[in-house]
């Protein structure tokens, strides 16, 4: 097994400088998403429970991981915590980017259902 990047006691006690430095060299050596996001959200937990600054923390790593790596579960789990890491026209093409397929999906039911209701209707209101 693989050994973790950082243990739960160096995520909630390295310093900002020292996380961003070696995330990023993780992220760039393996390119794994799934475990980066993992502890980006753990730094936005100890940003809210801590006295250190770790908003926005690695925003540009967080944005190139949205909007260009190989969508997943973990990521579509996580990307609603990074939601102010993006402009509102972004965000809408990170979340179609993330959901493709079940935007495709939503929106074909919304249609079929659509004519369902409709068309029925119609023809009573026409006898």
């Amino acid at each position: 097994m693989e050994k973790p990047l950082f243990t739960p006691t160096q995520i909630f006690s390295l310093k900002r400088k020292t996380i961003e430095k070696r995330m990023d060299r993780y992220f760039n050596d393996t390119h794994d998403a799934k475990q980066t996001i993992q502890i980006l959200v753990a730094l936005q937990v100890r940003d809210e429970l801590a006295e250190e600054d770790f908003s926005f923390c690695m925003m540009e790593l967080v944005r190139r991981i949205l909007m260009k790596s190989k969508t997943s579960r973990t990521l579509r789990r996580y990307y609603i915590y990074f939601k102010n890491y993006f402009s509102s026209k972004e965000w809408k093409v990170v979340s179609l980017r993330l959901f493709a397929a079940k935007s495709f999906i939503k929106e074909k039911i919304e249609k079929v259902i659509s004519q369902f209701i409709t068309e029925p209707l119609q023809g009573l209101v026409g006898s």
